[in-house]
């Protein structure tokens, strides 16, 4: 499950798109979100969660990469950095 890209890899897809335009070799596949969203529910429960590497060391892992999210944006055309304005009030 780990070792392909997957859909809700959305970082990796673009990575992998990039690369077959450009007849470059695929990258090795990011992390996906329903893995991270296994580890979050799992925290959730109260229990502590360690990714380790083949070597046994422990793998930080963060909620998400600011600039490959951007970068994965960019590629996509969607505008991340607009700023929302809107309150609660204007719903009401």
């Amino acid at each position: 499950e780990l070792l392909t890209i997957k859909s809700d890899d959305t970082v990796g897809r673009v990575k992998v798109y990039e690369a077959i335009v450009k007849g470059e070799n695929i990258p090795e596949p990011g992390i996906p979100e329903s893995f991270k969203v296994l580890l979050k529910e799992l925290q959730s429960l109260c229990l502590n969660v360690e990714v380790l590497s083949k070597d046994g060391a422990a793998i930080e892992m963060r909620d998400g990469d600011d600039e490959d999210l951007e970068r994965a944006a960019a590629n996509l055309g969607i505008n991340l950095s607009r700023n929302e304005s809107a309150s609660i009030e204007d719903f009401a």
